[in-house]
């Protein structure tokens, strides 16, 4: 059995990364005295389609992580791609700040993006070569 390693590491970063957005999403809450939803607030409402977004792509991107290590594509290349992917998801938490389209938030979406196609890529060549 592999031992995953990369999963585990990448595992432990998203769930720093989604505390952290959580967090952020409460001090916008705090300040501007919201409860339930967003409150009319811009800043909220984007930092909470952040903290959805993430939420949305990384169990899908642990997912195949875990799987493409089960599979034996562990290693140095999967270790940065899943390093590049959390720091894509980190600039797309910050760049989810500004009102207008920004680099951080592109630069996010460009990491996480492509990485992921390559991913599933990957692992329906390895579930391939399985049969």
């Amino acid at each position: 059995m592999h031992e995953l390693h990369i999963t585990l590491l990448s595992a432990a970063a998203a769930t720093l990364i989604a505390i952290w957005l959580s967090a952020r999403c409460g001090s916008v809450r705090g300040k501007e005295k919201i409860v339930h939803g967003d409150g009319g607030s811009p800043l909220l409402m984007r930092r909470m389609r952040a903290q959805a977004n993430f939420v949305e792509y990384t169990p899908l991107a642990l997912i195949l992580i875990g799987l493409l290590e089960m599979g034996g594509l562990g290693g140095w290349t999967l270790g940065l791609s899943a390093l590049a992917f959390l720091i894509g998801r980190v600039l797309h938490g910050i760049g989810m700040d500004s009102e207008e389209v920004s680099r951080p938030r592109m630069i996010g979406m460009v990491l996480t993006l492509p990485i992921m196609l390559g991913w599933a890529i990957a692992a329906v060549l390895v579930a391939f070569r399985a049969v």
